[in-house]
């Protein structure tokens, strides 16, 4: 990406690729704004409408952490028909298009291949008001840092694929997975977040290290169990792990002062997530008031660290 000459910038560009941020904003029409994704991956649990239903969900979480509201998609199949039969294309077609439906999204088209692997998702739209877009550049010293999933969905996957997860766990997995962030990025808004990103891919330091960078700051987590799935910390000492999760250590580790926190709880903070939380930046006078509102509509949180001045790196992890 870095060899690639610089992209045309237009003046009503407000967000692009420069901050690593979650999706692009275009502004348009007066004191509003597109917001525009694309996301799609190979299957992460057995079931085809369940894959359907992240994949869909997954999608929709670039456009809610930037504060907006998604309005249209438009579905990427790649399908290996030699190997799969055609109701399994259907089922997967019906989670997603059930799950846009709850999230108030229509599918308006798409665009589908032939493949060796099967790979779901869809290229998002939505609109945000521009006095109220959350980028990951926004957080200020001072700042609480609220997450709104908890983590281990990478470790918890792998562990299904290897036939060593538990009916009950992959059921709650499934459900974490399914879950809308459109509750948490409703409250960030209206409680006056400055910054947020979705915990996807790069784990939660990846995520961490590039709200940090974009904001000029330093972050400061303060590790717990707490955060956790059941079972993630047990498996990741046990040596279960995706693969990306080493190339997220390789990547932002030289950013990340780990401090004296075990290497299970290491491994599952750069556990890649899928459809994971938001991460929130709230200054310290609202975040009693955010914490309040995600409790009412019942979403998972925990309070994981603050933003700091700038420091020598990045994040650090701290004691809890």
């Amino acid at each position: 990406m870095k060899k690639l000459p610089a992209a045309r910038r237009d003046r009503r560009v407000l967000v692009d690729q420069s901050t690593l941020d979650d999706a692009g904003v275009f502004a348009y029409g007066r004191g509003q704004a597109l917001v525009q994704t694309a996301d799609f991956f190979t299957p992460v649990v057995d079931d085809p409408y369940d894959f359907g239903q992240i994949a869909a969900a997954n999608s929709l979480s670039d456009v809610y952490a930037m504060g907006g509201k998604p309005l249209t998609a438009l579905a990427l199949l790649c399908f290996p028909d030699d190997t799969l039969s055609p109701e399994v294309m259907a089922e997967i077609l019906r989670g997603g298009q059930d799950k846009m439906r709850e999230a108030g999204t229509s599918v308006i088209g798409g665009h589908s291949v032939r493949d060796r692997e099967l790979k779901f998702g869809y290229a998002v739209t939505g609109e945000v008001a521009r006095k109220r877009i959350l980028t990951n550049a926004g957080a200020r010293a001072g700042d609480a840092l609220v997450l709104t999933k908890p983590l281990g969905t990478g470790i918890l996957s792998t562990a299904l694929k290897q036939e060593s997860l538990d009916a009950p766990l992959l059921r709650r997995l499934t459900r974490l997975m399914t879950a809308l962030n459109r509750g948490p990025a409703e409250a960030a808004v209206e409680f006056g977040a400055r910054a947020a990103t979705d915990v996807t891919g790069y784990g939660l330091l990846g995520h961490v290290c590039q709200m940090a960078e974009a904001s000029g700051v330093s972050i400061r987590l303060a590790p717990s169990p707490r955060w956790f799935l059941p079972r993630v910390l047990e498996l990741a000492a046990a040596g279960v792990k995706p693969a990306g999760l080493d190339r997220n250590r390789e990547f932002y580790g030289p950013k990340v002062a780990a401090g004296t926190c075990g290497p299970a709880m290491v491994d599952g903070l750069y556990d890649p997530q899928t459809s994971g939380g938001l991460l929130i930046a709230v200054p310290p006078k609202r975040l009693g008031a955010l914490l309040g509102s995600l409790r009412r509509r019942r979403v998972w949180n925990a309070v994981v660290g603050e933003a700091v001045a700038r420091g020598g790196r990045a994040v650090e992890l701290r004691p809890a």
